[in-house]
């Protein structure tokens, strides 16, 4: 059955809610967020009409409705409109673009990167390359229990490499978050071939009591990644962790596996969902892996001279701004046919 006008406009702010809030959404503040011309009960009345067709679900911890992957595909192909860049990100968009403008593929990885931390979505960018040597990019640490640390290491190629160690004093979230943020500072930019005696002593020495983490990143570092004909890189691996859908630990690890494989993000990013100008959007279960299930992944192709040069992809909850991330992509592309 074809939604009228109504429906489609409540259904439009709900998904816009969700997205924003993370919250399930109730009748009585979307009659006050939003100009609808009608009562909060009429609303309610709408809104268990879409729940009936699919497009809501309620949550058994709340009386609200959160958008349905059903909501989501009908907000894409038709409720979606470019929302509107501010001043700033379109500003560090360009200056990044101009900067590697001469070199197209340098400028697909380096936007890749800008565009992780803009949107606080995991990005990928794919071109076909040389290998290069890999250095560390980001170090975290994540607790896994009293006892038990995951460490994750994140290379400039967008390798995530991972090992979990056992502690013999408890370390809070908070705490393991200082030591990466430490480790992070002292070894960004360094390659195993950097990593001599003397600053490997002198970063044990500074962080005394648990200089231990330092032989098992050593450890991680000496496993190589396998060279491809094509350069992956990989931006804001860590970047789940922001957000409430992956506050699970075992949900946020299993993201974690699925994307340190780079023959899965290449096949991820392949697959085929909604196509919407240079956009392919895959949302939820039309992904191709199980562990991605609760994800979405927009990626953009990028063609110079009608030739592929590379892809950028975005990878985040299944309730990410597509607005957003469909108005970025169309000003690269506008800045790029400008080249």
């Amino acid at each position: 059955m074809d939604l009228n006008d109504r429906k489609l406009n409540i259904l439009k702010a709900i998904v816009k809610d969700y997205i924003e809030t993370a919250e399930a959404v109730g009748s009585r503040s979307l009659s006050k967020r939003y100009d609808l011309g009608i009562s909060a009960a009429t609303i309610r009345n709408e809104m268990a009409d879409l729940e009936e067709q699919g497009y809501l679900i309620q949550p058994h911890t709340s009386a609200g409705r959160v958008p349905s992957e059903k909501a989501y595909k009908l907000y894409v192909n038709s409720l979606m409109s470019k929302s509107e860049l501010n001043e700033n990100d379109k500003t560090l968009i360009k200056q990044c673009m101009e900067h590697n403008v001469s070199h197209i593929k340098e400028l697909i990885h380096e936007t890749s990167k800008l565009l992780s931390t803009l949107t606080n979505y995991t990005t990928i960018a794919v071109t076909s390359s040389a290998p290069k040597l890999s250095v560390i990019r980001h170090i975290q640490l994540v607790s896994m229990d009293d006892n038990n640390i995951l460490l994750i290491v994140v290379t400039d190629r967008g390798e995530i490499k991972k090992a979990s160690l056992t502690t013999k004093m408890y370390l809070d979230q908070s705490k393991l978050n200082l030591i990466s943020d430490n480790l992070t500072k002292k070894l960004v930019g360094k390659g195993i071939e950097d990593l001599d005696d003397s600053l490997i002593n002198y970063i044990k020495y500074e962080i005394s009591d648990y200089s231990a983490l330092i032989d098992k990143l050593l450890h991680v570092l000496n496993s190589n990644m396998s060279d491809e004909d094509f350069s992956l890189s990989l931006n804001g691996a860590t970047n789940i962790f922001n957000y409430p859908e992956f506050n699970d630990i075992l949900k946020a690890k299993s993201f974690l596996n699925m994307i340190e494989e780079k023959d899965n993000l290449a096949t991820m990013i392949k697959s085929s969902g909604i196509k919407k100008d240079n956009l392919n959007i895959v949302i939820g279960s039309d992904n191709d892996f199980e562990m991605a299930k609760d994800c979405s992944i927009i990626t953009a192709t990028y063609n110079v001279d009608n030739d592929l040069v590379g892809k950028i992809s975005f990878i985040g909850p299944t309730r990410m701004d597509y607005a957003k991330i469909y108005s970025i992509i169309n000003y690269m592309s506008i800045l790029i046919d400008k080249r």
